[in-house]
């Protein structure tokens, strides 16, 4: 696996310039129309979701969270971290450029205790953490950040290791999930966030396993 730049780290969660070096956000992020998901199986049909809808179940497997402020976004995040079940759980993140997928994760990372900089893993596709002993968490706790915006070689899987990433214990969270359609596992939990015109976010959360259904409730 070879890094052709550094990553770099994308910062906030409302509209603000655009840093034209990293390739995620070399244009505006709030500019055209979001990626279509290859993997309709994995998909949730989002045309019904409320604007602004509060934390409600809609089906058994399917959720839906506004986060009106970047606060919002960091308290779901910690309830989230909370919960036992993510120490094994693989999570996708689908949105727009600039719907907040890695600002989600850094708050993420900071609620299971990573700390240091938080870098978005465009280029070298994978970014490893390592979450601290905590409380309810007795072992260290492996965490891995997919980026696969950049992915377009499937021999890179294999060759970079990640079919044993993904078999091995650990957290998982994939941004641009569908860049590596076909070759992912079925996700755990499945975030779509849309942004709105007023610059909070509208969140649908699709459950696809026992864990993923932990995690919803």
């Amino acid at each position: 696996m070879k890094a052709v730049g550094q990553p770099c780290q994308q910062t906030g969660f409302r509209r603000r310039k655009i840093d034209t070096g990293h390739a995620d956000l070399g244009k505006s992020e709030f500019m055209g129309p979001g990626p279509d998901l290859a993997d309709q199986g994995r998909t949730v049909d989002l045309s019904t979701v409320e604007r602004h809808p509060p934390i409600v179940e809609t089906a058994a497997n399917v959720g839906a969270v506004s986060w009106r402020t970047e606060d919002d976004t960091r308290a779901f995040a910690a309830r989230l971290a909370a919960h036992p079940a993510i120490a094994n759980a693989f999570i996708e993140l689908h949105g727009e450029l600039g719907a907040g997928k890695t600002t989600f994760v850094r708050h993420l990372l900071r609620a299971l205790g990573i700390q240091g900089r938080v870098k978005s893993p465009t280029y070298a596709v994978v970014e490893p953490h390592e979450a601290p002993v905590a409380e309810g968490r007795a072992q260290p706790l492996p965490v891995w950040h997919f980026d696969f915006f950049r992915f377009n070689n499937p021999q890179e899987w294999e060759d970079a290791g990640f079919r044993d990433i993904f078999a091995s214990d650990g957290l998982k969270i994939a941004e641009w999930p569908e860049k590596a359609a076909g070759l992912l596992p079925i996700a755990d939990l499945v975030m779509r966030i849309e942004t709105l015109p007023d610059d909070a976010r509208s969140v649908t959360l699709l459950a696809q396993s026992p864990v993923g259904r932990e995690l919803l409730q």
